[in-house]
């Protein structure tokens, strides 16, 4: 199993010594990726809804000044050696389907193949609104649509595309990206779209337990959500081996609730140990990565997190 933690993308943590501190001693402890979101702009007035609050509300924690996601990832491959970068999500409709397809390609043969695309259609109709996107009541289909046209780019010797939202051919598209066919991507989300999007075009399903209209915070609600992906999966013409597991997790620890909306053991609350067990559990029903959130208003106190958890919870895995 995997281990992940969030890279600053925002704030003076998203500057480039502390940027450069955080991911460069992180590697150096063992941890094996780093996510990096994706805002564009951060608009003033927010009437959308955020997925992974109970009020539906986005935290203030989240606004504010954002480096632009895939040009972090880059400069972050090439401030590390070994550290996976991921991305958590790329809000797909932000960019267009060939530009996309280049940057990360170009992303991935940079960094020497270490790139995951973690994707999703987006949630923030005020931020589609502030970067002219196509449709945001379209932003499934688009979203579709533009990675069908990425594989296309990537695998196609003379790639071509007709659809409704992207149409090319009669071009060149080098270099391909290092990994074959292309960089694994994890589809994120926890409704049924993103499950049936998982299904038929993810190399990996990458949840967060926190939506309350789709929550999994106990065992047994993920293990539901995973049987409800394997039959998709089956359904729609695959092996359910395919694709991976991956969780990203925003909050872990005695502050969490010891019991989840079912009545069941919340995971990841508890002390390491309790952690230590849930990331046990998780590693043997084939979850391949989990990823976490540690807090702290400067460098050195998310190191000082992220250095307590190798010892306190990695120790036991």
């Amino acid at each position: 199993m995997q281990i992940g933690f969030s890279a600053p993308s925002g704030g003076p943590m998203s500057l480039p010594g502390p940027l450069t501190r955080i991911v460069q001693e992180a590697e150096a402890m063992g941890f094996d990726y780093a996510t990096i979101s994706d805002h564009v702009v951060i608009p003033k007035a927010i009437q959308a809804k955020y997925p992974y609050t109970d009020s539906g509300e986005f935290p203030a924690s989240s606004r504010g000044e954002r480096q632009e996601q895939l040009t972090e990832v880059a400069f972050l491959a090439a401030k590390t050696k070994t550290l996976r970068l991921v991305t958590s999500v790329t809000v797909v409709p932000h960019r267009p389907a060939v530009l996309l397809a280049k940057m990360l390609s170009t992303i991935d043969v940079l960094s020497e193949g270490r790139l995951t695309l973690g994707i999703g259609a987006g949630w923030l109709q005020e931020e589609f609104e502030a970067l002219q996107l196509p449709d945001f009541a379209a932003r499934g289909r688009v979203t579709d649509e533009y990675i069908m046209a990425c594989k296309a780019l990537w695998t196609q010797a003379e790639p071509s595309f007709a659809g409704e939202h992207v149409r090319f051919g009669n071009i060149s598209f080098e270099p391909k990206p290092v990994q074959k066919p292309h960089p694994p991507i994890w589809v994120g989300g926890e409704s049924g779209p993103a499950l049936r999007r998982t299904a038929r075009l993810g190399d990996g399903w990458y949840p967060i337990g926190t939506n309350p209209a789709f929550p999994m915070d106990s065992l047994a609600r993920y293990q539901a959500g995973i049987t409800k992906l394997r039959k998709l999966v089956t359904e729609a013409g695959r092996d359910p081996a395919d694709v991976a597991l991956a969780l990203r997790v925003q909050r872990f620890g005695p502050e969490l609730p010891a019991k989840a909306g079912d009545g069941e053991r919340r995971l990841f609350s508890g002390s390491a140990e309790d952690i230590a067990a849930d990331l046990r559990t998780l590693k043997s029903l084939g979850v391949a990565a989990v990823d976490l959130n540690f807090p702290g208003n400067d460098a050195t106190a998310v190191l000082g997190a992220l250095r307590r958890f190798a010892d306190t919870v990695l120790t036991k895995v």
